[in-house]
């Protein structure tokens, strides 16, 4: 007897489908990460407000997973089992109050942050329907920046951030923008590749997320997009003739924009800065340095001095492994390392495919990204995109679904069927 409509799979069988309150789910998770701090809005939002907005949309986030997911059905994997670990290292520093209590709400918000990631990876099979959520949200938070743009260039583009594009009606700093862009048309152009999308649809994503990309100056998204990119589509080139024409034209692209446009591409690169400014990484190494040099003892040196702003000294880390060396210590170093090693290792080990491909490049932009920007040891995009790439490695399958046993039928004799064969 086949079950009723609705009833929850046995234990054992994978979840083939999500309820569309899943990509409620990652919206508000997609909205907690946004952050609080960035450039002055058109319309002034008291940071209280927006914090509490963001706060508020991981609380919903968590309810409504549970709520989805009554059973606590999971998806194990080693890289929710690290993150969850990562934990440790964040409480055990933050009890002694040295980053204030502010440390324990970040300990509160990162283990709500990883208890939704566990609640909804019941649904992570392997699928494109995490990838399709994230090109979404992040094009439509991409549009309150255009909108900015368009209602007010002046305060989209300000001189306090260089004439770099930020966000104008929430406030989204020129790193925010460029790393959302990034991501978008990394996995806009792989999707293409692997006919999950049509040209026009992922033509009419790519270039205005591509223009608004340039308009941030934003050096570290564009390299990773880049290598990103291109180790994603080498990872098919043996497997897919689209992938090998793309990359053949990247090349070809590549080589005329460094040849004819050298001069152009080297000033938007140089941001205007001076060469010394350039070498120290616009101020970066500095904090580096005095980050480095501060003495700390046994125990801030295994477990750091507790979640904070990821900044030190009142300027920011921007560094992944400084910021987690930092708050969670060599222990949360070791366990970030690990979630990338792990992730990278199931990755190469998978034959090619474009779910492969889309993990290398979300795997490989972060990895990147984590050297001068910070967010790898706490809730941020860099984990959600993370969090996409495991989804995408899952081991679609499993236990076939549940079915009623049918009994076996003789074949009835001809004359049973046919009146007139006596």
């Amino acid at each position: 007897m086949a079950a009723p409509a609705g009833a929850p799979p046995p234990a054992g069988a994978v979840a083939t489908g999500s309820p569309k309150a899943v990509g409620v789910v990652w919206a508000l998770l997609v909205l907690n990460t946004l952050g609080s701090a960035g450039a002055k809005t058109i319309l002034p939002l008291p940071r209280s407000l927006i914090q509490m907005v963001t706060m508020g949309s991981l609380v919903a986030a968590f309810a409504l997973a549970l709520l989805l997911n009554l059973r606590l059905r999971v998806r194990a994997s080693a890289f929710l089992f690290l993150l969850t670990l990562l934990l440790v290292p964040a409480v055990i520093s933050s009890v002694h109050l040295e980053a204030g209590f502010g440390a324990l709400f970040r300990c509160t918000r990162l283990g709500l942050f990883i208890g939704t990631l566990w609640l909804v990876s019941r649904w992570w099979d392997g699928g494109f329907r995490f990838v399709r959520s994230h090109i979404r949200l992040y094009f439509v938070v991409l549009g309150t920046a255009a909108a900015g743009l368009a209602i007010s260039p002046g305060a989209a583009m300000p001189e306090l951030y260089g004439g770099r594009l930020v966000g104008a009606l929430w406030p989204l700093t020129p790193p925010q923008i460029g790393q959302y862009a990034a991501v978008i048309i990394g996995l806009t152009v792989l999707l293409a590749l692997g006919r999950q999308t049509t040209g026009g649809s992922a033509a009419l994503v790519a270039l205005p997320t591509l223009v608004l990309l340039a308009l941030t100056h934003t050096r570290t998204a564009t390299i990773g997009l880049l290598i990103g990119l291109a180790l994603a589509i080498g990872s098919l080139v043996l497997t897919s003739a689209a992938a090998r024409r793309c990359f053949a034209w990247s090349v070809l692209c590549a080589t005329v924009a460094a040849v004819g446009f050298a001069p152009a591409l080297r000033a938007w690169f140089l941001r205007g800065q001076s060469q010394e400014n350039f070498s120290s990484l616009t101020g970066r190494a500095k904090v580096w340095d005095a980050l480095l040099a501060a003495p700390r003892s046994t125990t801030e040196k295994l477990f750091g001095t507790g979640l904070g702003d990821k900044s030190y000294d009142g300027l920011p880390i921007d560094n992944s492994w400084l910021a987690v060396y930092h708050e969670q210590g060599l222990v949360g170093i070791g366990l970030v390392a690990g979630i990338i090693l792990v992730l990278g290792g199931v990755a190469l080990l998978r034959p090619p495919s474009l779910q492969r491909a889309c993990a290398i490049f979300l795997i490989s932009y972060c990895g990147i990204s984590s050297y001068t920007e910070a967010g790898l040891g706490d809730a941020s995009p860099y984990l959600l995109h993370l969090a996409v790439a495991a989804s995408l490695l899952a081991a679609s399958g499993g236990a076939p679904p549940h079915r009623a046993p049918v009994p076996l039928r003789r074949r009835a004799p001809r004359w049973a069927k046919d009146p007139e064969v006596t």
